[in-house]
């Protein structure tokens, strides 16, 4: 049976605004779709661990309201308590709380590169690229350097109005860390397959993103 993780944030502060933030719902719940209907088992991970944050819930999708009512959200596990070999694939789902939390989890990191290393798939959608900025292999490459990505863009960061929000540009980084970063028009979908590393621009994107990890399982 193929199986899938979809790694989720915990972090639920913007920044200094007074505002909440947390995994973006839809990023999760239409790759939990996709991923359900091609009949692979999902399983959840969070940075902290219990009851991960939400923003962007619409309580009127029914997608969203399928998966929320299918997933354990109160009882997520940590990365340190999974075994890479139990997965095919991982899938970072985004939400601005992924810019702060993400980068700094080695046992995520660390998770998502034994998944990658033994042929596995690594994924990531709008901010959810944010764990693969201080993702290194075994080398001690990172996993992004070389690689075709995509991921929320600067101009869609302005367009939200947090640019001076971040902690730091998700686009900019992962080009510094080698990564060939693809803007498409605001808001579009687009997804991009560079060998066993998808990657997905925006929440338009979820769907596409999913439904690319579940060709390359197939083709391996």
């Amino acid at each position: 049976m193929t199986r899938v993780l979809i790694a989720l944030t915990s972090h639920s502060e913007l920044g200094d605004t007074g505002r909440s933030t947390g995994f973006y719902v839809s990023e999760a719940a239409e790759p939990w779709a996709v991923f359900t209907d091609s009949g692979f088992d999902v399983d959840l991970v969070s940075v902290a661990g219990g009851r991960p944050p939400l923003d962007g819930l619409n309580e009127d999708d029914p997608i969203q309201q399928k998966f929320l009512a299918a997933v354990d959200l109160d009882h997520t596990p940590t990365a340190s308590a999974l075994d890479a070999s139990s997965y095919d694939a991982i899938l970072f789902a985004g939400g601005h709380g992924t810019m702060w939390d993400f980068p700094n989890d080695e046992a995520l990191a660390s998770l998502a590169a034994a998944i990658y290393e033994r042929g596995g798939v690594v994924a990531a959608v709008c901010h959810g690229p944010s764990a693969l900025v201080n993702l290194k292999l075994s080398d001690g490459s990172y996993l992004v350097d070389g690689k075709n990505v995509t991921g929320f863009t600067n101009a869609e960061e302005e367009a939200v109005g947090l640019t001076d929000v971040v902690p730091f540009l998700l686009a900019d980084t992962l080009t510094a860390r080698g990564a060939i970063h693809h803007p498409a028009a605001n808001f579009t979908s687009q997804t991009i397959t560079d060998g066993r590393l998808v990657t997905g621009q925006n929440p338009q994107s979820a769907e596409s993103t999913a439904r690319a990890v579940v060709d390359v399982i197939r083709q391996a």
